[in-house]
């Protein structure tokens, strides 16, 4: 089979990856039993299962994994001399959120304006579809060992299969791991994902009262605990461009792989026409290679229902992206004294430590790198472009500290049109198609770029 032919063989397949796709998004694999049944959940496995043995995997398994997610694995014995590939996705998927924001049903595949709508349609089901067209286009033709994995609870960051690789390392033993969960650029513009920020996440509690007392009898010298709390948040932005300014850390990264163009960040993010950006340096610094912090949540009074009273204590949930190259126990050991220094009037401050999570930056230049850039040029005309991503994969760090000689890869369907996370996610179906034909080039040419 050409390279010419199997291109073919993927256009011809898009109709069933389609009819995939809708069954995949048709079950709400929510992995949160507060919100949606546990069966869901196994459903998805089971059928991601039964599609690639049918694919042609064999052993192909359900594993428990300490959170109590189920982990699909699957493999395909490499022939004799050659590599192995894993290929990484997950099934669960993001809660749709406000449902009155979405266009169409979240759990119903619909066709619109040339993109295919749905919850998980592109993280990460769109990626799974992604395997499985590749794989049966290439059916027997297959040079590589094949590792597979789908993981149960990416989405709630519950860690579950990254302590299980770390207890079964050699399930996932490979030569290179394709990490499927991020994407290109933009559409058309082939790329893989080479920087992810790591995570350090506290919960920071004010007190400054015993009890809550009248504003109006003690309003003026009593502290209010919401203030302080408020005057705590906001030193950790700068008070004119709103970049993060955090006591301890570095932010002032550069970027020196592919830009984002700021006009197309404010478009992709949905950004108010008035509203500036924050922060300084280019919308790729800002994204790839600085500290990011963000205010997840506050507990306090709400606005209906609140009384006339000074409150004596308010609690905030806040998340910082930290990029390669800064340690996440340094982030957040910094993050913790810069809020206990930074609250007023002797306010009392607990800082509790929610997750931390490793920044990851991939070695570029073996053979792996090389064979999937003569890849992406071949199906889109240019060569491959780096990107980083603003979110953590904690998989990718317990995989390299595991595998220190494989070659990590991280690539997929998922682009800035996309929304993933956001009511309306969507897929461009011609990334699944092109992508698909991306992976299926590299697993026939790989191994004989290994060797040479």
């Amino acid at each position: 089979m050409t390279d010419t032919e199997l291109a073919a063989r993927i256009a011809a397949l898009m109709p069933r990856a389609q009819d995939d796709l809708a069954e995949l998004v048709a079950i709400p694999s929510v992995a949160d039993p507060r919100q949606y049944p546990a069966e869901e959940c196994r459903r998805a496995a089971r059928w991601v299962a039964d599609a690639f043995t049918d694919a042609g995997l064999q052993d192909v398994r359900l594993v428990e994994t300490p959170d109590g997610s189920q982990a699909v694995l699957g493999h395909r014995p490499p022939p004799p001399g050659a590599p192995t590939v894993l290929l990484y996705c997950h099934y669960d998927v993001q809660p749709p959120l406000d449902d009155a924001a979405w266009h169409t049903p979240p759990f119903r595949l619909t066709e619109r304006d040339g993109r295919w709508y749905g919850r998980g349609a592109a993280d990460c089901k769109g990626n799974i579809v992604m395997h499985l067209t590749a794989l049966r286009a290439l059916g027997d033709d297959l040079p590589v060992g094949i590792r597979f994995v789908a993981e149960g609870s990416e989405e709630q960051g519950t860690g579950g299969l990254e302590q299980y690789v770390a207890r079964h390392p050699e399930e996932f033993r490979a030569d290179t791991l394709l990490i499927c969960d991020t994407g290109n650029a933009t559409v058309g513009t082939g790329t893989a994902t080479v920087s992810l920020r790591g995570l350090a996440n506290v919960v920071v509690t004010v007190e400054t009262l015993k009890g809550e007392i009248h504003s109006g009898m003690f309003g003026g010298p009593a502290p209010d605990a919401l203030a302080a709390l408020i005057q705590t948040l906001s030193t950790l932005r700068d008070p004119k461009s709103g970049a993060t300014r955090i006591d301890g850390l570095d932010c002032r990264g550069v970027w020196d792989g592919v830009g984002y163009d700021e006009e197309q960040f404010r478009t992709d993010a949905g950004v108010l026409d008035e509203v500036r950006l924050t922060g300084t340096g280019s919308v790729a610094d800002r994204l790839w290679a600085r500290p990011a912090v963000t205010v997840l949540g506050i507990d306090c009074p709400p606005v209906v229902g609140s009384s006339a009273s000074i409150p004596p204590s308010a609690r905030a949930r806040v998340s910082l992206r930290v990029p390669p190259g800064t340690d996440a126990r340094t982030a957040v050991d910094a993050l913790t004294a810069h809020l206990r220094a930074a609250a007023p009037w002797g306010a009392a401050v607990t800082v509790e430590t929610e997750s931390t999570g490793s920044a990851f930056h991939a070695a570029t230049d073996g053979p792996a790198y090389a064979t999937l850039d003569r890849a992406m040029t071949e199906v889109y005309g240019t060569p491959m472009a780096y990107l980083g991503q603003g979110g953590s994969i904690p998989l990718c760090n317990v995989l390299a500290e595991q595998f220190p000689h494989a070659e990590i890869i991280l690539m997929g369907v998922e682009e800035p049109q996309c929304l993933i996370h956001a009511p309306n996610e969507s897929v461009d179906p011609a990334e699944i198609e092109h992508m698909a034909h991306v992976e299926a080039l590299f697993l026939r040419h790989y191994g004989v770029a290994r060797d040479q």
